[in-house]
């Protein structure tokens, strides 16, 4: 019996969903090129979506930039700057890349620009 018992219990843990094992994290959210987003926190960069490799999981939870709330960069009207955001994730630390998307949100500017442990978003 106990050995049926320890076989189920570690079933049930294994299949536990990956939101058990994501982590919320905020800080500037980019679009710095064509195909490319990124998060910035005070860990350092977080690579969401990077041009030419295979998108992560629920990469259609990331938030939509807020136009009142995005600096734009690059070339007018195209569309890539920064914001503010925070998103739940589950992350590969070793890659330092986000591997799955449960959910964002855009906060405002002046809540990364307040926080210290971030960098300056304009370099």
């Amino acid at each position: 019996m106990r050995p049926l018992f320890a076989t189920c219990f570690c079933l049930a843990i294994m299949s536990l969903p990956a939101a058990a094992y994501a982590e919320r994290r905020c800080g500037w959210y980019s679009s710095p090129t064509p195909g490319n987003l990124v998060l910035t926190d005070s860990d350092g960069d977080w690579w969401i979506q990077m041009q030419g490799r295979p998108d992560p999981r629920g990469i259609d939870n990331v938030p939509a930039f807020d136009e009142r709330q995005f600096v734009e960069t690059n070339v007018p009207g195209s569309g890539h700057g920064y914001g503010c955001a925070c998103m739940t994730v589950v992350t590969n630390a070793k890659q330092q890349k986000i591997t799955r998307v449960i959910s964002g949100e855009i906060l405002p500017l002046v809540r990364c620009r307040n926080d210290r442990s971030l960098p300056n978003p304009d370099g």
